[in-house]
């Protein structure tokens, strides 16, 4: 059989509309060659060969007969049975000799690339199926690729086995479940020069969220060596977030950094029997980024246009899956792969699931429910922080209570249950950012629950959570958001957890009304800012090697505290963007900061710390000040350096005007003015004073938001913390509900916006309803409650409105 169509075709050649004749990895390549080059993305240089090449080999050597005959009685759901035949394929092809047509189209290819360099260039040779990337069918990955090939010979068996490689057991299996016939599918081969980064780095991006199909950030991975390790899944590696609307403007929004373990590097194997091999990388690399803020930034912007051209080309939105490498003796960056997106690119987002439980156990306990969610796992009863090591990722943590030291366990737990606390206690709001079903204040639950029996927590049964006995069955329903009414009334969320950013922020809502600084301090810094500050003059050697284990990329500490910060508010206000996102500057009592690490060295013991040393009055103290003008300087960073300028701030438990214009001259000293360049400053509205003094206070702040926790707290007297007096804690209380219309209409005859971001109307719809009538601007709900309490704001304002066209 001979062939009129060609056996190779260079990239220059190539456009995404050859996927029939090279499959989908080598006509996007040839499609970025040609086209994107001029906009500054570099593509290595390289030749395909074509299907047709691979079908001239079939039958110039009887495979494709022999082929068949292999697979007549093939069955894949036999396992054995199916491992017998692809390796019979895959023998048979190997024994096979390449065609001399081919072979010499190859090898005068390779010639020109290696521009007659003696021995030949290094190339990286791969796979590439012809139904490779489909809308319908992801091939990907199933076929084989090879680095660093050199020489004619070498190149050639290389070949052979990329050709066999589309016989893999993983693709003949998956072919069959498809309803591909395999003689429809072709292998084309990419030839493509080495890009050198087995010295230096290399890794996978994406142009969207992978977890959630969030459109507005590009996710990077980066490892040392070559970029199989990644692909493979074989390395940790580092992990960034770039913001794109922003990126696109002019700013440097790196969204966050994740340092990987970086364990191994894939290098070339000079002088071994293999083309590459795994090395340990160095403690000390392991230690460092990567990449630098430069490379993400540029890696970000190429994944921006290359999922500009791919949507334009398409379209339709379409969203990248790409593969980088940089080169370690020229430094220069290249794209070495692209290939559209395929699990979220169609999926649909505008969906809400809410958990029913179909059967009853035997009750072991009850307390107040925290979320409406459902959850089981092995009860694992924790009496100390000593014995935290023994939760297992899964498992439901009974405890008598919980404090901010426990969060990076709690994250670990399907539920928490807790003997003591309230709706409003460190367990219940913690387990609301996590998204985790939780029972507060069930006074036996370490006693009733024993450790190590499977159990069921449900918190889908109204105000009352229910520990079951066993694992019991439950449904998972889905809503569809874009049903919902949108209300007059601004519907915003509280939000803690950066990491749970992306997926809220497709929850209806106009913005965040509460961020929550606390969060990202207390699970992704962890030290005291002030032992950071005087990091050099620590005499304890023991709390400098913590400091050290926590801050290996960082010879300047304090710089630590501002780039985490920074990022952690950047990926709650990128995710809300361009929706206001209001961050409270921190917030922790003395002995929750206490409990940092280092932090003993700098908190007084206070007896009551919750009218204590908190809140504004930390932020011009000798004792905080500097670790404020962290804080200040993170907040600058988001806005000035990510260009994220929805980010509003708001200052918490603030007892005087005077007070109030002291924080203001502190956060000026670090660049954060108000008024200036659009900065907004709120007050949380949370003291008596504060709704005593509205007017006041309004004169120097752009806006109030009422934290009905505290106003309840302070209204009646109420220690929160305190279980004995927890039952007279009630935000319905007609003094509470008083002061809670009192800062309403003093407010807003200020002409300033008041809303309100505590948990009174998360809890209770009769508060939200109340709020609405008194005219307040926003309600901050938990992610929890949004859904039902916007539709009750929607009833209601439906009512006022009815009763002002009758009147």
């Amino acid at each position: 059989m001979t062939t009129k169509e060609p056996l190779i075709l260079w990239f220059e050649k190539l456009s995404i509309g050859d996927v029939p004749a090279v499959g989908g990895k080598n006509a996007s390549l040839g499609e970025m060659y040609c086209n994107l080059s001029s906009k500054g993305i570099s593509v290595p240089n390289g030749f395909a060969t074509t299907a047709a090449a691979y079908r001239l080999f079939l039958s110039e050597t009887g495979l494709d007969q022999q082929i068949r005959e292999i697979l007549q009685d093939l069955d894949t759901s036999d396992i054995s049975n199916l491992q017998a035949h692809g390796l019979k394929v895959r023998h048979a092809i190997l024994s096979a000799e390449i065609p001399q047509p081919i072979q010499d189209e190859i090898y005068q290819a390779y010639q020109t690339l290696s521009e007659n360099l003696p021995g030949g260039v290094d190339v990286a040779v791969r796979s590439s199926a012809t139904a490779e990337d489909l809308p319908d069918a992801s091939f990907a990955g199933q076929q084989e690729s090879y680095l660093n090939v050199q020489g004619q010979a070498n190149l050639m068996e290389t070949c052979r086995r990329c050709f066999a490689s589309l016989f893999t057991d993983r693709a003949i299996s998956y072919r069959t479940e498809k309803g591909f016939d395999h003689f429809d599918i072709a292998l084309s081969i990419g030839i493509q020069r080495m890009v050198r980064s087995d010295l230096s780095s290399s890794g996978v991006m994406f142009s969207i969220d992978t977890e959630t199909g969030f459109r507005d950030a590009v996710l990077i991975n980066a490892a040392y060596g070559l970029g199989e390790n990644i692909v493979q899944g074989s390395v940790n590696p580092d992990e960034y977030y770039v913001f794109k609307p922003t990126l696109k403007t002019g700013f440097k929004p790196i969204l966050k950094k994740s340092l990987g373990s970086k364990e191994f590097k894939l290098i070339y194997d000079a002088g071994g029997g293999k083309m590459t091999r795994n090395v340990p990388v160095d403690v000390v690399d392991r230690k460092q980024y990567a990449i630098s803020d430069e490379d993400i930034l540029t890696l970000g912007r190429w994944a921006c246009v290359i999922e500009d051209h791919y949507s334009k080309v398409q379209g339709r939105f379409c969203p990248m899956d790409m593969e980088w490498a940089k080169d370690g003796i020229t430094g220069e960056l290249f794209i070495v792969q692209a290939r559209p997106e395929t699990i979220h690119s169609n999926k649909e987002l505008n969906r809400l699931k809410t958990y029913h439980l179909n059967q009853r156990g035997k009750v072991l306990c009850t307390g107040h429910s925290v979320g409406e969610r459902i959850g089981h796992g092995v009860a694992r009863v924790i009496h100390s922080a000593e014995h935290l090591d023994e939760v297992q990722p899964g498992d439901v943590l009974i405890t008598d209570k919980t404090d901010p030291d426990w969060e990076p366990i709690m994250k670990k737990a399907a539920a928490i249950v807790t003997n003591r606390g309230g709706r409003t206690c460190h367990a219940a709001i913690v387990s609301r950012e996590l998204g985790l079903p939780a029972i507060v204040g069930a006074e036996d639950a370490t006693s009733a629950i024993s450790s190590g029996t499977m159990v069921t927590v449900s918190c889908a049964e109204g105000d009352t959570g229910f520990v079951y006995e066993g694992q019991l069955d439950y449904n998972v329903d889905e809503v569809d958001l874009s049903q919902l009414p949108r209300p007059k009334t601004s519907v915003m969320m509280i939000v803690g957890n950066p990491n749970e950013a992306f997926r809220l922020s497709m929850l209806p809502s106009n913005g965040v009304g509460l961020a929550r600084m606390e969060f990202i301090i207390n699970s992704f810094i962890r030290i005291h800012p002030m032992a950071l500050l005087e990091y050099d003059s620590l005499d304890d050697p023991i709390l400098k090697e913590e400091i050290d284990r926590l801050t290996p990329a960082y010879a300047n500490k304090p710089e630590f505290f501002i780039d985490t910060l920074a990022q952690g508010v950047a990926m709650i206000a990128g995710a809300f963007y361009p929706r206001d996102v209001i961050v409270r500057m921190s917030d922790f009592k003395t002995n929750e900061y206490a409990n940092l690490i280092g932090g003993q060295l700098y908190e007084p013991k206070e007896e009551n710390p919750m009218i204590g040393f908190r809140g504004a009055s930390r932020y011009y103290h000798p004792r905080y000040r500097d670790a404020f003008g962290l804080e200040c300087q993170a907040m600058r960073k988001v806005r000035e350096t990510m260009g994220l300028k929805n980010m509003k701030l708001m200052i918490p438990f603030c007892r005087t005007v005077e007070e109030g214009k002291k924080v203001l001259e502190e956060m000026a000293k670090h660049g954060l003015r108000r008024g200036e360049d659009g900065l907004e400053v709120y007050i949380m509205c949370e003291i008596p004073s504060n709704v005593i003094q509205a007017e006041a206070f309004a004169e120097i702040f752009d806006g109030f938001s009422i934290g009905s926790n505290d106003l309840t707290q302070l209204t009646l007297g109420v220690d929160r913390d305190s279980e004995v007096v927890a039952h007279i804690f009630d935000e319905r209380d007609p003094a509470v509900m008083d002061s809670l219309a009192a800062a309403i209409q003093r407010v807003k005859a200020c002409g300033r916006k008041i809303g309100i971001c505590g948990q009174a109307p998360s809890d209770y719809p009769e508060i939200a309803e109340f709020l609405v009538k008194q005219g307040i601007d926003s309600i901050s709900l938990n992610p929890d409650a949004v859904l039902k309490t916007v539709t009750r704001i929607a009833e209601v304002e439906a009512e006022l409105s009815a009763k002002v066209s009758q009147s």
